[in-house]
């Protein structure tokens, strides 16, 4: 067997969820390719607001199925990113400027909203450029569409038209799922407003399902006259789950995940996709990120985090690696979760090439660089650079880098780029998070006698000593009786709060290796109060 068979032949049974979820696709089209030639995956994003983090998620897992489809089947595949910028504006997002303007166009389409930034032809339209931008910047390979320009063209026209064709159907889907007071108010189409511009939320009756037209009264205008309108080529859009329906019938849709608050939608609009005459696409529901307090991450308020803000913080891989972890699972998103990530991610870096096949595929960092990873080792956690930029205060990047040498002999940007860039998110994330927290305590008269015992230990070293050796010393001293630590535990816990001013830290034999013997006793020293 060649290396693609073999891999071929482990991807069909590995239990990696982006496989699993490949399979799928191979049993909705087991004799190769479908009429239209390739497999379409899609992603959806509403430019209410901001683009956040689980938009992000969403493409990346998508992405990451995909990729797992393509070790499994040589058909071609399409990634959609599809925006439904068509939607009438609900309410007035918390974290965008100019919030009366825009309560000025409730109820228009996104796409007819202006852009509260003043930059864009409309809040979609910077929406959509924001969205695009956050895609790009991770190198995804999708197709933005928008349901603006595939309404107003024409696009869904066919659709539309079987959407009337088969009204009666959907209202008998979609009725029993609502209050007895929204059951008399709706509707699967929402027509706009030719005078006010407004997407109606009114009840309608299908004239002629061919030609496109219905009857409503436009109760956006005075008196609510009744009108009779096509709902053809951007006159009308659809309600949100006969909408998603439609969308998965006129483009073919075969793959789509959602959001686990998502799942009623997923089977009511599967229905209407059945009674539309269409297979609905294959998926599965991941549960959300949350913000600090356990709040589900909202466009509109702008809780949680923002890839900028990961990003500023952590590398790219480190949230894919967080995205990747647990997709069923509910976690939380905020500053505190980044560092662990981050190592995380070079731990299960650093072992993929040992692996047998069958455990490299199970490997996140598989999926996140879809097998190919790039070259590299990191000599030093991000945990241990983050203690180190703790106690050098405001440090620069060549200061941190003349502290490494102290523990790798060949460091430099050079020869170690991604630590480079590590260097940079250390200095970031201790400026913006630890340096406001940390706060050094005096050690107690037992603490201090330790200490004292540490500093005359490491003087007596040789100028080799290695981590290990150091390590060796603080085991010692903790376990000696002398000096009445009940645990372990707590001699560590005493080097972490009088040393580095926090109540967690590193392995200290790696760290004093890595600060220097010399600048180590001149922490000890100036905690004792000897300098």
């Amino acid at each position: 067997m060649t290396v693609s068979d073999t891999l071929r032949a482990a991807a069909l049974s590995s239990k990696a969820w982006p496989y699993e979820e490949a399979r799928k696709l191979l049993k909705r089209y087991p004799d190769g390719a479908p009429g239209k030639g390739h497999i379409l995956f899609e992603t959806g994003y509403g430019p209410s607001g901001l683009p956040h983090i689980g938009t992000f998620n969403e493409v990346l897992r998508t992405t990451m199925v995909r990729n797992a489809f393509h070790a499994l089947s040589d058909v071609p595949t399409r990634l959609v990113a599809f925006s439904d910028d068509m939607d009438g504006l609900r309410k007035v997002p918390d974290n965008v400027p100019n919030g009366a303007m825009l309560a000025e166009h409730l109820g228009k389409p996104l796409t007819q909203v202006p852009d509260p930034f003043g930059c864009h032809e409309s809040f979609a339209h910077h929406n959509n450029a924001t969205l695009r931008e956050f895609l790009d910047r991770y190198g995804f390979d999708y197709e933005f569409v928008s349901a603006t320009e595939r309404y107003q063209a024409g696009a869904f026209d066919e659709a539309l038209r079987q959407v009337l064709r088969r009204y009666s159907a959907i209202m008998d889907i979609m009725l029993p799922t609502l209050r007895k007071e929204r059951q008399a108010t709706y509707s699967p189409i929402l027509p706009i407003s030719a005078k006010s511009g407004i997407v109606l939320q009114v009840p309608v009756e299908v004239i002629d399902a061919e030609a496109g037209l219905v009857r409503f009264q436009d109760t956006s205008v005075p008196g609510g006259e009744m009108v009779e309108q096509s709902i053809l080529s951007g006159a009308a859009k659809l309600q949100w789950k006969v909408d998603w329906a439609m969308r998965w019938v006129a483009l073919g849709v075969d793959y789509e995940m959602a959001g686990k608050d998502l799942i009623d939608s997923v089977t009511q609009s599967s229905k209407i996709c059945r009674a539309l005459g269409a297979r609905p696409p294959e998926g599965f529901n991941y549960e959300m990120f949350l913000d600090e307090k356990g709040e589900k991450i909202s466009k509109s308020k702008g809780n949680g985090l923002s890839l900028d803000q990961w990003l500023t913080y952590g590398p790219q891989e480190s949230l894919a690696f967080y995205a990747y972890r647990e997709p069923k699972k509910a976690k939380q998103l905020h500053m505190g979760v980044i560092p662990r990530a981050v190592d995380e991610y070079w731990q299960f870096r650093g072992n993929y090439a040992n692996q047998a096949v069958e455990q490299q595929l199970g490997n996140p960092v598989h999926h996140i660089h879809d097998g190919k990873l790039p070259q590299g080792t990191l000599p030093v956690t991000f945990g241990l650079l983050l203690n180190l930029v703790g106690v050098m205060g405001d440090a620069t990047r060549d200061q941190v880098w003349s502290y490494l040498r102290n523990y790798v002999a060949d460091a430099s940007p050079e020869a170690y780029p991604e630590l480079d860039a590590l260097i940079g998110h250390a200095l970031a994330y201790h400026r913006d998070f630890v340096a406001p927290t940390l706060k050094r305590r005096a050690p107690e008269p037992n603490e201090a006698a330790a200490l004292q015992k540490l500093d005359d230990e490491l003087g007596a070293l040789s100028a080799d000593a290695s981590a290990e050796d150091v390590q060796n010393i603080v085991y010692a001293i903790g376990k000696d009786e002398a000096f009445g630590f009940a645990e372990l535990r707590d001699w560590f816990k005493a080097l972490y709060q009088t040393l580095l001013g926090a109540d967690q830290g590193p392995r200290m034999g790696s760290f004093i290796a890595l600060y220097g013997i010399d600048n180590s006793r001149k922490l000890i020293a100036k905690v004792l109060g000897q300098s």
